[in-house]
This record gives C-alpha cells, structure tokens and sequence, in this order.
C-alpha cells in the first residue's frame, strides 16, 4: 500500500508529519491493505495564519483494487487529531464499501 502526503501552503509537510500519516494509515488500514493500492492524504489549515476551532482538515482517499476511490474528510482542532479522525472515518468506509460489494 502506498502512502502520498499533500499539503497547502499553510502546512509544512515535514519528515516527522510524514512519518506520522504513515504510521496512522497503517495501524488503520492494515487488515485492508491487500485490497488498497495508494491512500493520498491530503492536509490542510482552512484559517491559515488565524487561529480557529476545527480549522485543520484532513482528507484521505482509498484507491482500492477494482473499485472506485473512497473518501472521507475530518476537521480537528490540530493536524494530528484531523489525521486520526480520517484514517478512522476511511477504514470504516472501505470496510463499509467491501460489505457492500460481498452482499451483491
């Protein structure tokens, strides 16, 4: 499975938030991770340099093995909870999405 990092101009895509949107996808998504061929994340500061509540969003996109991209979207009062809050959101959605196609 392979992990692609994208940040705006407001979020400094550094080694260790690299390091940290590996680690989250992983634990996340691992039982998945046959069936998944990329994740993109994609980070964001929606306030830039003001401060805000909920202003960072993160967005991760599933690109599954003969299906379409799954995605999901998560705003949190810091990068890291925004990170965690989608790799949530998107393993229950893969997951979800799977069910569905096992049922038909």
């Amino acid at each position: 499975m392979q992990i692609q990092l994208n940040t705006d101009h407001n979020t400094e895509g550094s080694e260790a938030l690299a390091a940290h949107v590996k680690q989250v996808v992983e634990h996340n998504l691992s039982h998945l991770s046959d069936r998944i061929t990329r994740v993109e994340v994609f980070i964001a500061d929606e306030n830039g340099a003001k401060s805000g509540q909920e202003d960072k969003r993160c967005t991760m996109e599933a690109r599954i093995e003969r299906h379409h991209p799954t995605a999901v979207t998560h705003h949190a009062g810091s990068v890291h909870q925004a990170i965690d809050g989608a790799a949530e959101k998107l393993a229950r959605a893969v997951d979800h999405m799977l069910d569905r196609v096992r049922t038909h």
